[in-house]
């Protein structure tokens, strides 16, 4: 099974389990977007969304829109944000009729894309989603000299009705990573077992970085990050009136 195909219901209950903090990444976000952006309005994209926790916390300070692949994942986010607009889409494909003040592609989903010419096909389909002044804001998957080979991780999830068991295990082949998940999954009514697998590009900063100028951006990099992976903004240039 892809990534997600069953583990969709339980996506949040494993993150919180880890302590991804969405309101700490939400509130960085603004203050980097305060930084950089130029153009006037607050019209934000968040392209593979996923469940939409992000979007959660940002709707307050921007018009928010979301998009992703996964149609469980959407399903999730649109219960969560009821008032806001999501599109089902690829992130190197898609074609919305209007423009962004903010595109952002977080918690490493540009990691699915496994080639050079996919990434940049991605980063240029984002940035032609921003208006001018705009910025593209992507959290990078780990690069190929920090990425850990044949490691497990382990994460266990108890509430009062659910208890999941994740067993993880990373490998790579050449320049991609292949990430294996194994789970348990159990309520009162029933217990299943199963395993989903996904493959992510590993790209290199430079490499990156030759992605958004290849779109036309301006790019700064913040190696901290959200949560220590780095993070790139992109800069559409303004229009410049004569």
């Amino acid at each position: 099974m892809r990534l997600f195909d069953e583990s969709a219901p339980y996506y949040d209950a494993i993150y919180d389990a880890i302590g991804k903090d969405y309101e700490a990444e939400s509130n960085l976000l603004r203050q980097l977007i305060r930084r950089h952006k130029k153009s006037k309005g607050k019209d934000l994209l968040d392209v593979a969304c996923g469940t939409g926790r992000h979007i959660s916390f940002l709707k307050s300070s921007f018009h928010a829109e979301g998009l992703d692949l996964d149609q469980k994942l959407l399903a999730i986010a649109k219960r969560r944000n009821k008032r806001v607009r999501f599109y089902h889409g690829d992130m190197r494909t898609f074609k919305l009729p209007r423009r962004f003040d903010v595109v952002t592609c977080l918690f490493s989903a540009i990691g699915h894309m496994t080639t050079i010419p996919k990434l940049r096909s991605a980063v240029r389909n984002m940035s032609l989603h921003l208006k001018p002044g705009g910025v593209l804001i992507v959290e990078p998957w780990i690069t190929p000299a920090n990425f850990k080979k044949s490691t497990l991780q382990g994460t266990l999830v108890k509430e009062p009705k659910l208890r999941v068991a994740r067993i993880g295990k990373s490998t790579a082949r050449g320049r991609t990573s292949i990430l294996e998940f194994w789970y348990i999954a159990a309520t009162r009514e029933r217990t299943k077992c199963f395993k989903e697998s996904g493959r992510c590009g590993l790209f290199t900063h430079a490499e990156y970085l030759a992605a958004f100028r290849w779109a036309g951006l301006k790019v700064v990099y913040y190696s901290k990050g959200l949560i220590g992976r780095g993070l790139y903004v992109g800069i559409k240039q303004a229009r410049v009136r004569l």
